[in-house]
């Protein structure tokens, strides 16, 4: 009875008024709208991010490069690539050079429009205290946050 009842009120109508496929049209703009920032966003935040994770699969190759080479305690990335295959992807990485000494490192990174550089020697500590969505290293910080 109720199908019967729509089908008359209905009638032959089909499709879409240009009121409601302009109103459609409005509502998913807005949507985009909200969401594109967003997104661009999450895609700035994983750069840091891959920058970050670059630095500590470095640090963590020339430590295990100086347990198997304890003469050697400056280690670059020349040293943690090549033959020895400590690092087989330097991601992000510019430069890195890392003192076993003092347990620090200098370096460059950089990922899309995101530079993280340090400016002194940095230990993995230093690292870890940056943010994926900082918009610079915390003060004293001896590593740089930029993002072009």
């Amino acid at each position: 009875m109720m199908k019967k009842f729509l089908k008359k009120k209905l009638g032959n109508e089909k499709g879409m008024t240009l009121i409601e496929l302009l109103a459609v049209i409005v509502i998913l703009a807005i949507i985009a709208a909200i969401a594109i920032p967003a997104i661009g966003n999450i895609i700035e935040n994983s750069r840091v991010g891959a920058a970050k994770s670059d630095y500590i699969n470095a640090i963590s190759a020339a430590e295990l490069y100086v347990l198997d080479n304890p003469t050697d305690t400056d280690v670059s990335l020349a040293d943690l690539t090549g033959t020895t295959n400590y690092l087989d992807d330097v991601g992000s990485l510019l430069t890195f050079d890392y003192d076993a000494n003092a347990d620090t490192f200098t370096g460059t990174a950089t990922a899309g429009n995101v530079d993280l550089d340090t400016n002194a020697a940095a230990t993995k500590q230093d690292v870890n205290a940056i943010s994926n969505s900082d918009a610079a290293a915390p003060t004293g910080s001896p590593l740089t946050l930029t993002r072009n």
